[in-house]
């Protein structure tokens, strides 16, 4: 495959514009994640029941704290549109880097589709006579446009649907919490025993995952060293909260069957909010309307805010020539990544053909496990390597906090590939096929003096 005559190093046409303040990376660190209290967790119940998904989610919590307090350091040292590719660059070598960039690219990739489902779940409320599929490739079509457009049109807009969405996850709370009731939340509570925690873990990772797409978005950022760290601690306090009062609110109104299955012998949903709603205020009232109606904001949110993250993701592994070389390129007057987006819109719609969102979301979380074992590892080897290295923001607790989202994320990846063996399978021929890439394609490259990376 042509590669471009300058691997490792980037020129000019791959420039990004910078148009960030510290509210548009909340809204998007926010916006990124947002869709997970909306659908996706509730997946995990049938086979964690309450108290195993409520144990799962609560581990994951830690995992999370932990990674945001200690990736926001190598966000504001080394403020790159790649994210931890370009931290395991650094930290790792090329073939650290690269597998980095690889798993990065398979979670925002993978994420999008199962979000697209989501969307086209809850619109086909409204349009039954067409499937939630082809609802959620045009809507993909429609926001990788937007993306096209302008970084700062993108970010704008999630922005303003974010805070939408989480003014509607308040709502739903303050609807849904007068009807809690301690007898529905502790009903069927570990239908496989304890061992349920463990089965349950991807879908508690959908609370949070793509929250480090904030990283990616730290070159478009104005002061990146001061910015960073507030949008990045500013959202995930924000999804902490609303994730576990999402939880508690939709299982405790009628049980966590009724946030899954919409009636007896009924496919696992994918909107729980409007299950649960539906057992404290009817289908027909204008409140219910209003509710579903900005609740699909939340999805739009993610939706658009991952589309924006997997192309700077999938952008950089071009610029520095560890993938086909346009994948780099902007456009001149745009500065958008119109290639990388183009690219991962064809993967995604790819992925919608198969229907399947649980796995879909499952494969997108062994890319987000493996990224957060190689970026803790990217950290503790950039002390040791670069001790001078300006760090504006320094992890919190170091080296606890690396070390506890390293071992609780090998934890996470172990209990996955054990009750999902085909999709670990998968992730496993995606990782084997990007290594034969990188070793026959690009390491000839890398062979040569002036292409070697710096």
């Amino acid at each position: 495959m042509e590669q471009h005559p300058t691997v490792g190093h980037q020129e000019k046409g791959s420039q990004l514009k910078k148009a960030l303040g510290p509210w548009m990376l909340w809204g998007l660190g926010v916006g990124y994640v947002i869709g997970g209290e909306y659908f996706g967790w509730n997946l995990g119940l049938p086979v964690g029941g309450t108290y195993g998904m409520l144990a799962a989610t609560l581990i994951v919590t830690v995992m999370y704290l932990t990674f945001v307090f200690s990736y926001t350091e190598l966000a504001c040292a080394i403020p790159k549109a790649g994210g931890v590719f370009d931290y395991g660059l650094r930290a790792l070598g090329p073939y650290g880097g690269f597998l980095s960039g690889l798993v990065q690219v398979i979670e925002f990739v993978f994420a999008l589709p199962a979000v697209a489902f989501a969307i086209g779940a809850y619109l086909s409320v409204y349009f039954p006579a067409i499937k939630p599929g082809w609802i959620g490739a045009a809507l993909y079509l429609i926001f990788t446009l937007l993306n096209v457009w302008g970084v700062k049109q993108a970010a704008s807009f999630e922005l303003a649907v974010t805070v939408l969405a989480v003014a509607e996850l308040l709502i739903f709370m303050a609807v849904t919490a007068p009807a809690f009731q301690w007898e529905h939340f502790r009903a069927n509570p570990l239908p496989n025993g304890w061992m349920g925690v463990f089965a349950s873990l991807p879908f508690a990772i959908w609370f949070y995952l793509a929250i480090e797409g904030v990283a990616n978005a730290a070159e478009e950022a104005h002061n990146p060293q001061r910015n960073v760290p507030l949008g990045f601690g500013s959202a995930i306090v924000t999804l902490v909260v609303l994730a576990l009062g999402v939880f508690f609110c939709s299982v405790g109104v009628a049980g966590w069957e009724a946030v899954v299955y919409a009636g007896p012998g009924a496919a696992p949903s994918d909107s729980p909010l409007p299950l649960a709603m539906a057992h404290v205020i009817q289908r027909s009232s204008p409140l219910y309307g209003m509710l579903v109606g900005i609740g699909m904001l939340g999805l739009v949110a993610s939706f658009n805010g991952i589309i924006l993250a997997a192309s700077r993701a999938t952008m950089e592994l071009g610029r520095v020539g560890f993938a086909p070389w346009f994948l780099g390129k902007t456009h001149p007057r745009l500065k958008t990544p119109v290639a990388a987006l183009l690219v991962n819109l064809g993967l995604g719609m790819a992925a919608i053909l198969t229907g399947k969102t649980s796995e879909i979301i499952t494969l997108s979380c062994f890319g987000a496990i493996a990224l957060y074992i190689l970026s803790m590892v990217s950290l503790i080897a950039l002390r040791r390597k670069e001790p001078h290295l300006h760090r504006p923001f320094r992890a919190l607790a170091y080296p606890w906090s690396p070390l506890t989202t390293i071992g609780i994320a090998v934890v996470c990846l172990v209990s996955m590939t054990y009750y999902y063996p085909a999709v670990a399978a998968v992730f496993g021929a995606m990782l084997t096929l990007g290594t034969a890439y990188f070793v026959l394609v690009i390491r000839p490259e890398l062979a040569t003096p002036a292409r070697q990376v710096p």
